[in-house]
């Protein structure tokens, strides 16, 4: 498996396998923001929208390549630029095709993720996902994650019910310079 930084081309040109990705992951239960049937227009419109924020220098996506290119799943990190607040930034989006979860592709993105973020700086990262089976709180919990506290009824599942979120961070060291 080979991680990669995306450019906002190279995210176009993976556009069909994203957009895959993301029907997988919604299908499958995963809280992303969706509810299932996810129309594939709607998730090619969400993947131009990712691209738009890697060409303007707002997001990272980083993905999961298996040994002949394929993607096995992807993570963004989402840079805040206003000045009070460059020291963080939000992870959002770390999904792996059903198939291959479990495998250590989630924990190498997010490992990923994290050399990224301290590359650009970065030394609060902060994410939420969803109570219950369609988050991943016990995943984020064992990357060393922290609970900061949640909202009920925060968002709907891909089924439709409303779900809690529970917010998590993480303290970075400072990237030592080279």
């Amino acid at each position: 498996m080979k991680i990669i930084l995306c450019s906002a081309a190279e995210c176009e040109r993976c556009q069909p396998e994203l957009v895959g990705l993301l029907r997988d992951a919604v299908q499958h239960g995963a809280s992303m923001g969706f509810t299932w049937p996810l129309a594939e227009d709607e998730a090619e419109s969400f993947w131009r929208g990712v691209a738009e924020s890697v060409a303007a220098d707002n997001k990272r996506l980083l993905l999961a390549l298996d040994e002949n290119g394929k993607v096995l799943g992807g993570a963004q990190l989402a840079l805040e630029r206003r000045s009070n607040g460059r020291h963080r930034a939000e992870v959002q989006k770390v999904l792996v095709w059903h198939a291959a979860r479990r495998r250590g592709v989630g924990a190498a993105l997010m490992a990923a993720l994290e050399r990224e973020a301290m590359v650009e700086g970065r030394t609060l990262l902060f994410l939420d996902t969803s109570v219950g089976a369609g988050g991943a709180e016990e995943f984020y919990r064992q990357l060393g994650y922290q609970v900061a506290g949640g909202i009920p009824d925060y968002a709907a599942d891909p089924d439709g019910q409303l779900r809690a979120n529970v917010i998590f961070y993480k303290r970075l060291p400072r990237a030592s310079p080279s």
